[in-house]
């Protein structure tokens, strides 16, 4: 079997860009990772065993993925909808609402952080609300996953728009037609088509809730073994001047998240490659 790399093409050849693009790959990723790993190998495996297995740390792993996980999680929720009725309906002010979207990107982290806390707090907007129902939001687990859904939002609308506007509508008409209800539609004929895309806007939004910092710091309290990140404790590592131990942890994120996202794009492959071979 003969692989055909040359075709014609107004932009310059396959030799070029693919030398350009492992360059600036390397440069960009693959060494600062690669250092990343060699600072850590300075640790002996008992040192690194026990920095990265630390009772403090364990507590900060598991917040920390789960509250992503949840978080991913109700933005592949609500998110569908809001791109559903971004694309499919006209209503008034759907331009700056479709902007306010967009707002989690522009603004600093930080700012998000601290507008959170004050909303959310005790004496918040909507705090002084929950408050007497018995549900506290700031300096709580809870108040972390509200974080991470707020900044990870917008992945998941902005790629389910182009596919949302990719769906042909004769679609689900054909559907009707055949005397598919609303729901068969959606269950075997819309959701199967935009579960890749998705997918990667679940990925996306887990993936940067993993290493979100700013705007959890300010409302989750930091308090050991409880409302602690692990982005946190790594700064707290390189404030202590123990890079090596803030390396160490580093990696273990690293590689968690590089086995977690290669679950989910593997499950992806596999829906694709599906509904190509069932077309």
């Amino acid at each position: 079997m003969k692989w055909k790399f040359k075709s014609y093409s107004v932009l310059p050849g396959f030799g070029l860009t693919m030398g350009c693009t492992v360059v600036w790959l390397s440069l960009m990723v693959l060494i600062p990772l690669s250092a990343l790993f060699l600072r850590a190998s300075g640790l002996t495996a008992e040192e690194l065993w026990k920095t990265v297995t630390d009772p403090r740390i364990v507590a900060s792993y598991r917040l920390t993925f789960g509250a992503a996980l949840v978080a991913a999680m109700i933005n592949a929720v609500f998110g569908f909808i809001v791109a559903w009725t971004l694309v499919r309906y006209d209503f008034p002010f759907k331009r700056l609402i479709d902007a306010f979207v967009d707002l989690p990107f522009a603004l600093p982290t930080a700012v998000s952080g601290i507008a959170l806390t004050a909303i959310y707090s005790k004496n918040g907007w909507i705090g002084q609300y929950l408050e007497p129902l018995g549900i506290k939001v700031a300096f709580t687990p809870l108040g972390i996953t509200v974080a991470l859904t707020f900044i990870g939002l917008p992945f998941v609308v902005r790629t389910l728009e182009p596919a949302l506007h990719d769906l042909e509508k004769d679609t689900e008409e054909a559907a009707a037609i055949l005397g598919a209800n609303r729901w068969q539609t959606f269950w075997r004929v819309i959701l199967p088509a935009l579960l890749p895309s998705l997918l990667t806007g679940f990925a996306l939004s887990f993936a940067r809730a993993i290493g979100e910092f700013g705007s959890v710091v300010f409302i989750s309290g930091n308090m050991p073994m409880k409302t602690e990140i692990t982005s946190l404790l790594i700064i707290t590592k390189l404030e202590q001047y123990d890079t090596t131990g803030a390396t160490a942890i580093a990696c273990v994120m690293l590689l968690a998240s590089f086995v977690l996202l290669g679950a989910v794009n593997s499950v992806q492959w596999y829906i694709s490659h599906r509904s190509r071979g069932g077309s």
